[in-house]
């Protein structure tokens, strides 16, 4: 009986433990794909939409998405040119806020990157090139970098725009300088692991992508005018394919399955469906698409099928993963973002629609749609899914609805 209760006395100091343990988090879901684990969903909506559990209106300005760990949401913002991230309880509650740094405030003002939660520690990156690594219990700063000042890296024309990736004891950013393009930090302590020349390109808007294939784990990204594969434990550049368009803005993450990785941008450029070798050190190109010519909604992939919509080709398209062939077009939806749950697209357009879109090769079929309201600015935050909840951010509101 003793040993009964020693063990079960463990168990309830484990379980609050393990519950909040976790990997680093990821910009669009786990995989980094947009698609999220969550199971049990509502498959329509009520005419008003799904139920409103709360919503949090102070948050400055800011395009980012909300992170979770801990058993905390984090989220990111602006006011007065400073950035600040805002930690809040599971009922939308704030806890604490804390600076990261001057945020960008010319074109566009607001934070661009959503916080990276590992652990105990949150990283987060400035629009002006201020890298952070702060408490996640308390927002202390812990350690912090200059990437404009110290390492020679070079402003974007709208402002540094990346989700940081961690890998390992790594923290991977792209500063885009001549000397320093890439670099990966030990995410302890600051100190510099690697760099990289690469092209030497500046930067695009772009958080990186993270896969295993062949032993190696590969890091691919878009810089200004190619699209780059770095072996990720190294830095060592490995391959690059030219992919310029007019303002070099690629802020799409590349989509990665079973050894193919479509990399896309707007302006009319499209994407190109590139083939790994076995150990990921070469690319071919297989196909190209000037339709998907997403400017920074993203893409998903479901079933062999590909989804998402247009810039300049401003649809929702349906395109075939292996053929590169447009299977269907519909302005039913304006274009926007799209994220995925459960074999359903969350569609959130540039005019502020919230749809529930069941993705068929045969047609666009919008079951439920709403009109966000709340909120200041663009309508261009990626919307996150989080236990059963749908969390959309629109300027200085960040909204939780419930979808379970």
């Amino acid at each position: 009986m003793r040993n009964y209760f020693y063990s079960l006395t463990i168990l309830l100091i484990l379980v609050p433990i393990l519950s909040f343990s976790q990997n680093p988090t990821k910009w669009r879901g786990p995989d980094q794909n947009g698609y999220y684990p969550d199971t049990g969903l509502l498959t329509e909506w009520s005419a008003g939409g799904p139920e409103v559990l709360w919503q949090y209106s102070k948050l400055g300005e800011g395009y980012s998405s909300p992170s979770f760990g801990n058993g905390r949401i984090y989220v990111s913002g602006m006011e007065d040119q400073t950035g600040f991230v805002y930690a809040l309880e599971q009922d939308g509650t704030l806890i604490w806020k804390a600076p990261y740094g001057p945020e960008f405030y010319e074109s566009y003002p607001g934070s661009r990157g959503t916080p990276v939660i590992d652990g105990d520690k949150l990283y987060m990156l400035s629009g002006k090139g201020h890298l952070s690594c702060l408490s996640s219990n308390s927002g202390q700063v812990i350690w912090r970098k200059d990437l404009l000042r110290e390492y020679g890296g070079r402003n974007t024309e709208w402002g540094l725009a990346e989700t940081l990736l961690i890998h390992g004891d790594k923290l991977i950013c792209s500063p885009g300088g001549r000397e320093h393009n890439l670099m990966a930090f030990n995410k302890a302590t600051g100190d510099v692991i690697w760099t990289t020349k690469a092209l030497g390109e500046v930067s695009a808007y772009c958080s990186p992508l993270l896969v295993e294939i062949g032993g190696r784990n590969l890091i691919i990204t878009h810089m200004a005018d190619h699209i780059i594969g770095l072996d990720g434990d190294t830095g060592k550049l490995l391959w690059s394919h030219s992919h310029p368009n007019r303002y070099s803005v690629h802020p799409n993450t590349p989509l990665y399955h079973d050894g193919q990785v479509f990399c896309f941008s707007g302006y009319g450029k499209g994407g190109a469906m590139l083939q790994l070798n076995a150990d990921g050190s070469k690319v071919e190109q297989l196909w190209y698409s000037e339709t998907m010519d997403s400017r920074m909604g993203g893409a998903v992939f479901i079933d062999g099928y590909m989804y998402g919509s247009g810039d300049s080709n401003r649809e929702w398209q349906c395109i075939d993963w292996n053929t590169g062939k447009v299977v269907y077009e519909s302005k039913e939806l304006g274009n926007g973002v799209v994220i995925a749950a459960e074999g359903l697209l969350y569609g959130y357009s540039q005019r502020g629609e919230l749809a529930l879109i069941k993705p068929e090769p045969s047609s666009f079929n919008v079951i439920s749609k709403i009109k966000i309201s709340a909120g200041s600015g663009q309508h261009w935050a990626h919307p996150v899914i989080n236990n059963g909840r749908l969390f959309v951010r629109h300027g200085n509101a960040l909204i939780a609805y419930k979808i379970r």
